[in-house]
C-alpha cells in the first residue's frame, strides 16, 4: 500500500518561488514540502539556465530576511544607473538617431531607500543554490524527482498523489510550478493570454571594461535590447527578436552569433566577448483568471507569466510568496483553517490588482515600443522626454521599480514573517 504523509502545504515546484515561499512558510513554523520533477541537486549546478534576474531593491531585503543575503551579497551586482533609449538601428550601442532617453540614478531616492541601489543583478543560478542550501539548512522535506500526478479536495483537506502512488494530505496545495501549472489546472483554473511573436535571446558577455554599475535598455522596433551589469566586468544580454530571428541566431555558429553580437553591441564598453552557452525563450503573456480556488492558492508563473521588459516576473512571484505567507502565518496564529475561503481569499484581494495591473503596464509598454510608426514613436519620445525632465515623476518610476510601493508585505520591508 502507498504511503501517505501529512502536511500544512504542499507546494507543487521547488524553483525560486517555491523555494522562497517554502522558506518563509517554514518561518511561521508551518510543516511544508515542496514537489519538484528535477532532482533537487541539480538546484546547485553552476550552470543551470543562463539568465539573471534585476531584484528590486524590496525583493533583495526578502532575501535578506529569509537568511539568504550574506551568500548572496558577493554575486550581486548593484543597478546604481538605469539608461533607457528609444532606438531605430540595429546598432544599439552607438549613438542613437531619437534624442529621446530616460536617466534613472539611485542617488535621487537615495534618502528614501537608505542608500540601496535602483536594484541588483544576480545570475538566477546563484539565487536557486542560496535557496537550496538554505532549504536543506531549515530541514524543509523535499520529494524530488518527483511529480504531482492529482490533485482533489474536500472540505476539510487537500490530498495529492504523485506519481509514484504515495499521497500527501494538507490543509492547502501551493501551485508554484510555472506557466504549466499541474495545479492550477487541478483546480481548473483558467488562463487569458497571447504570445509576442518575439524570442529572447540570452547571453552573458565578457567586457573590454568595467560597466559601472549601469543598466541599459535599448527599445528597437524588433523589441528591447538590454546590457545589464553582472559582477566581475561581466554583462547579461537579453536581446528581444522576432520567433524566427532568435531561433536563428541560437542556431546559429559561434562566430555568426558573435558577428551579430557586435554589429548590435557596436564598440560599448570596448567590446564583449562572450561566455558560456546561449539561450532562447519564446515571450508570452499568461495570466491565471483566479488566484485561488477550494485549499489551492497559485503564486509566480503559475498565476501571472510576463513579458521580461522591466525584469519583474520573479519579482511578482516573490512577492506572491511573500503576501501568502504572512497571510497564512496570520491564519495560523488565529487558530483558523489556512487553506479555507476565507483566509485564501486574503491574499488574492492583496495581489489581485497588482499582478493585473503591472501584466497590463509590462504588455502595453511591449505594444508601445516594439514598433516603428512616426507618430507613435514621437508620442513615446515626447513622453520619455517629460518623464525625465519631471523629477517628482521619475522618482515615482523608481520607487515603483525598486518595489518599495503599495502594501507591502513584511518580508518586502526586511522584517520576518512573524
Amino acid at each position: 500500500m502507498a504511503d501517505t504523509e501529512r502536511y500544512d502545504i504542499v507546494i507543487a515546484g521547488a524553483g525560486l518561488t517555491g523555494a522562497a515561499f517554502a522558506l518563509a512558510a517554514a518561518q511561521a513554523q508551518l510543516k511544508v514540502v515542496m514537489v519538484d520533477p528535477q532532482p533537487f541537486s541539480d538546484q546547485l549546478a553552476p550552470t543551470f539556465d543562463g539568465r539573471s534576474t534585476a531584484v528590486a531593491f524590496s525583493t533583495f531585503r526578502m532575501l535578506d530576511a529569509l537568511g539568504l543575503g550574506e551568500t548572496l551579497r558577493p554575486h550581486a551586482c548593484r543597478m546604481d544607473h538605469i539608461l533607457v533609449t528609444d532606438g531605430r538601428r540595429p546598432g544599439a550601442a552607438s549613438r542613437s538617431a531619437s534624442p529621446a532617453f530616460l536617466r534613472f540614478d539611485a542617488d535621487e531616492i537615495g534618502g528614501r531607500t537608505g542608500g540601496e541601489p535602483l536594484g541588483y543583478m544576480v545570475e538566477n543560478r546563484r539565487i536557486r543554490a542560496a535557496l537550496a542550501e538554505a532549504v536543506t539548512r531549515a530541514g524543509i522535506a523535499v520529494r524530488a524527482p518527483e511529480t504531482v500526478a492529482s490533485v482533489a479536495t474536500d472540505a476539510g483537506k487537500a490530498t495529492v498523489t504523485l506519481a509514484d502512488g504515495s499521497t500527501l494530505i494538507a490543509p492547502l496545495v501551493v501551485g508554484a510550478e510555472g506557466r504549466g501549472s499541474t495545479v492550477r489546472r487541478a483546480a481548473g483554473i483558467e488562463t487569458v493570454g497571447w504570445g509576442y511573436g518575439q524570442s529572447g535571446v540570452v547571453a552573458t558577455v565578457r567586457l573590454g571594461r568595467d560597466h559601472g554599475n549601469v543598466a541599459h535598455e535599448y527599445f528597437l522596433p524588433s523589441g528591447p535590447f538590454a546590457i545589464l551589469p553582472l559582477t566581475d566586468q561581466r554583462a547579461s544580454l537579453v536581446w528581444t527578436e522576432t520567433t524566427r530571428r532568435g531561433e536563428a541566431l541560437r542556431d546559429a555558429s559561434n562566430a555568426a552569433f558573435h558577428a551579430h553580437l557586435m554589429r548590435r553591441f557596436g564598440e560599448f564598453l570596448d567590446g564583449a566577448t562572450v561566455e558560456g552557452p546561449r539561450f532562447v525563450y519564446p515571450l508570452s503573456l499568461s495570466l491565471a483568471e483566479k488566484l485561488v480556488a477550494p485549499r489551492i492558492a497559485l503564486i509566480g508563473d503559475a498565476a501571472h507569466g510576463v513579458h521580461p521588459v522591466a525584469g519583474q516576473g520573479l519579482n511578482m512571484g516573490l512577492k506572491d510568496a511573500a503576501a501568502l505567507a504572512e497571510v497564512l502565518a496570520e491564519a495560523a496564529r488565529l487558530g483558523e483553517d489556512i487553506g479555507s475561503e476565507t483566509v485564501l481569499e486574503r491574499y488574492a484581494r492583496w495581489r489581485r490588482f497588482d499582478t493585473a495591473a503591472l501584466a497590463a503596464g509590462f504588455d502595453a509598454f511591449v505594444r508601445l515600443f516594439s514598433n516603428d510608426i512616426a507618430p507613435v514613436r514621437l508620442a513615446r519620445d515626447l513622453g520619455m522626454a517629460a518623464v525625465n525632465r519631471i523629477g517628482p515623476l521619475r522618482r515615482a518610476f523608481m520607487q515603483e521599480a525598486g518595489g518599495a510601493t503599495g502594501d507591502l508585505p513584511r518580508l518586502l520591508r526586511g522584517e520576518a514573517v512573524v
